[in-house]
């Protein structure tokens, strides 16, 4: 089955936590926020590359190169313009819909910079 596409195709945080969950994951979940919202709560395992970055240029982080990716926000926005803007530098991407915002309310783990219980602001 095809499960990434070039950008446009949005999923749920189930499917998101699906792809992305366990050492051989299919995909890479991107996380798009600024660095003071990803140090407050992130999904663990998840990469950080905010969109400020990924728009000006900068490259993704090592780990998610060449790996289809789901890209997260806080809720939906920033995801879908990062998915849009990775899928025109070819890479096979969706993006979540709700963002971490859904993703905490759909009880799937938060944590910090530590690694200890974070949240979403």
């Amino acid at each position: 089955m095809f499960l990434f596409r070039s950008g446009g195709d949005r999923v749920s945080v189930d499917d998101a936590r699906r792809r992305t969950r366990g050492t051989d994951a299919p995909a890479v979940l991107l996380d798009v926020r600024e660095q003071g919202e990803w140090d407050a709560g992130h999904a663990p395992g998840a990469l950080h590359a905010p969109l400020s970055r990924l728009a000006a240029g900068g490259a993704l982080p090592a780990a998610a190169q060449g790996r289809p990716l789901v890209v997260i926000c806080r809720s939906g926005n920033r995801s879908q313009q990062a998915a849009k803007l990775l899928a025109a530098r070819g890479a096979a991407v969706v993006d979540v819909k709700g963002g971490m915002q859904a993703w905490a309310a759909a009880g799937h783990p938060v944590v910090d910079e530590r690694g200890n219980d974070g949240s979403i602001a």
